[in-house]
């Protein structure tokens, strides 16, 4: 300290010194250079006046392409030179964009260096809008706790194999999100094709270390996606061993309804009538026409695979009976018909006004109905194991009541003599017990949790009071055993405070509860709960979000854009099912700019300096 003011002295005239002060006098404000140099700054202001406008024309490219992405409209047409008939959407926006915009008109009048209308840029921005658009996702995918995947596949217009990959997580503001991130192209639908495949790509997505973030795995029932043993389900958990598999459950209902209709042969047999007086009036516009003079209403078309719309089919001709009988009967009197369809009018006449059909109609008019309430749910994003719990007791005791009413309806009808039918009421009454306990007995094997979704079991609220009295110390170890990142200890404590508190027994799923805590900043206090309502949260139930994939596959890649390449479908499909996510984006069009400037050099400028 005694030499200090001689050694602050001598710093100050080194060279140094002098050098850090001038950077610092410098720093956050222009070049220096163009201070000193009047043509350098002039060069620059001319440089940056050019980017701006370039970027000004590239913006409104930019907007032409995310217009036709977002409405899944093909952008090249037959022909695109100048003064063609059919030049494309994209050229048809472009000269829309033009007669509204002078810079922009002026710009594909005089343009030689970049016009930006051929197809290798509607490509490369196409390519840069992708890498934005993936970019965000995997950012929001690094910063959640944890991740869940679904995947299916199916086949395109080009009999090309193609698996859906969705990525399910909580972000940071707390909401549920499930989002597109590829179609990924597979040799062949074998379990080996397909785990290479997703491997491959999960590999790429989560680092060594970040593993253990993936902790579900959502297929459907295939044999080939669900296999313990050699499916695509096991060969990913040999990898990630936290990402436990979950059957869709919507798939599961599905099959819940087939084993019921097809267990009983009568049943099999209504609803294949059913689905025939359907069929009978779309093959003939004169059909359909009399049909809507009459009944005022169509009919839906029954799916072997959809069973809302079997619902459908079932509602509407219990609602429309009696017109339908008129309009088979119109039918049969109108002598305007051939014979075919007079004697299948006829057929369906005499179908309608059977008693045991009329029966059947009846018990699944009682039944559908509840069956649509819990598909609509499960169809949701935001559900999670909890609220499928709740609703799936909702559903099973709904079916409980209509079969303990067939019960009453026996009872009351036993003694009475009737005349003989195809069916007795005794055998009516049989059957409609027996398929309600087929629903009963299906829903409680194919929902039952496994035991990586029985630590749903801790966050019912309404069996909080009951573990305040008796905690279910099963279900903790089996939650431990899951999850072994999770503070068995400290959940316990933590759990044992929230079955306590009486506040916390009106929250509906632990979707309600996780939002409950972060409103009064409990995230620390509560740690681990917190951390396993974020792990409930993420598990799917369904894959409903890549069947609705497939259908923007489908209207994206039809039979008149059969060659579109890979990356071009992704970038397509990502600006449809993501549009959403691209409007909330405020800085999309510039970050599209950069990646499209930095993807090779350019004659054109888009940088400034």
């Amino acid at each position: 300290m005694h030499h200090l003011s001689e050694k602050v002295k001598k710093h100050e005239s080194s060279k140094t010194h002098m050098d850090s002060c001038l950077r610092f006098a410098a720093f956050g404000r222009v070049n220096i250079a163009t201070q000193l140099d009047e043509s350098y700054r002039l060069a620059v202001r001319r440089h940056n006046d050019e980017v701006s406008k370039n970027q000004h024309i590239l913006a409104r490219l930019i907007d032409c392409v995310k217009f036709c992405g977002v409405f899944e409209l093909a952008l090249r047409g037959k022909d695109e030179s100048e003064g063609s008939n059919n030049p494309g959407i994209f050229r048809g926006l472009v000269d829309l964009m033009a007669s509204l915009d002078e810079a922009f008109e002026e710009h594909l009048k005089t343009a030689t260096v970049f016009k930006g209308t051929s197809k290798t840029v509607q490509n490369e921005l196409l390519e840069s809008m992708l890498a934005v658009i993936r970019g965000h996702i995997m950012e929001e995918v690094k910063s959640a706790k944890f991740v869940a995947i679904q995947a299916d596949e199916t086949t395109d217009v080009t009999t090309q194999t193609q698996l859906v990959l969705v990525l399910r997580y909580i972000d940071s503001n707390h909401a549920v999100q499930e989002r597109f991130f590829e179609f990924l192209p597979v040799m062949d639908a074998t379990s080996e094709s397909i785990a290479s495949v997703l491997l491959d790509r999960l590999n790429g997505l989560f680092s060594e270390g970040d593993r253990e973030k993936l902790i579900a795995q959502a297929y459907d029932r295939a044999s080939v996606m669900r296999g313990e043993r050699a499916g695509v389900q096991q060969k990913v958990h040999a990898h990630y061993k936290n990402a436990h598999y979950v059957h869709c459950y919507a798939h599961q209902l599905n099959l819940i309804m087939q084993q019921a209709t097809s267990h009983v042969p009568a049943v099999r047999v209504f609803f294949s009538d059913l689905c025939g007086i359907a069929t009978f009036f779309t093959r003939s516009p004169k059909r359909t026409s009399i049909l809507d003079q009459i009944v005022e209403r169509r009919l839906p078309r029954a799916s072997s695979t959809r069973w809302n719309f079997n619902s459908r089919i079932v509602n509407t001709v219990h609602e429309n009976l009696d017109d339908l009988m008129q309009c088979f009967e119109s039918i049969r009197t109108s002598g305007s018909f051939d014979s075919t369809t007079v004697r299948e009018a006829s057929g369906f006449l005499r179908m309608l006004q059977d008693e045991d059909f009329q029966f059947f109609l009846q018990l699944f008019h009682h039944i559908m109905p509840h069956v649509d309430m819990l598909y609509q749910q499960l169809q949701k994003k935001d559900i999670d194991a909890v609220f499928i719990k709740h609703a799936l007791q909702s559903f099973t005791s709904s079916v409980q009541v209509i079969r303990d009413s067939s019960q009453q309806q026996q009872e009351v009808a036993t003694g009475t003599t009737r005349p003989r039918r195809a069916l007795g009421e005794e055998e009516k009454q049989k059957l409609s017990r027996e398929i309600c306990n087929t629903i009963l007995d299906q829903a409680k094997q194919r929902f039952s949790f496994s035991d990586h979704l029985v630590s749903a079991t801790l966050l019912k609220a309404e069996m909080f009071e009951q573990h305040c009295h008796t905690f279910p110390v099963e279900a903790l170890n089996a939650t431990v055993r899951a999850y072994p990142m999770l503070n068995k200890a400290k959940l316990r404590t933590e759990l044992s405070l929230i079955y306590e508190n009486p506040e916390f027994r009106s929250c509906c799923g632990a979707l309600a509860l996780y939002q409950v805590l972060q409103r009064y900043n409990l995230q620390e206090t509560f740690s681990e709960t917190v951390a396993l309502l974020n792990i409930l949260i993420t598990t799917p139930m369904t894959t409903a979000e890549a069947e609705r994939c497939f259908s923007t596959l489908k209207r994206i890649k039809t039979f008149l854009r059969n060659a579109m390449g890979q990356e071009r479908l992704n970038a397509l499909a990502m600006l449809s099912m993501e549009r959403e996510l691209v409007r909330n984006m405020s800085d999309f069009n510039e970050r599209v700019i950069d990646h499209f400037a930095a993807l090779k050099e350019r004659r054109a400028k888009f940088q400034y300096k």
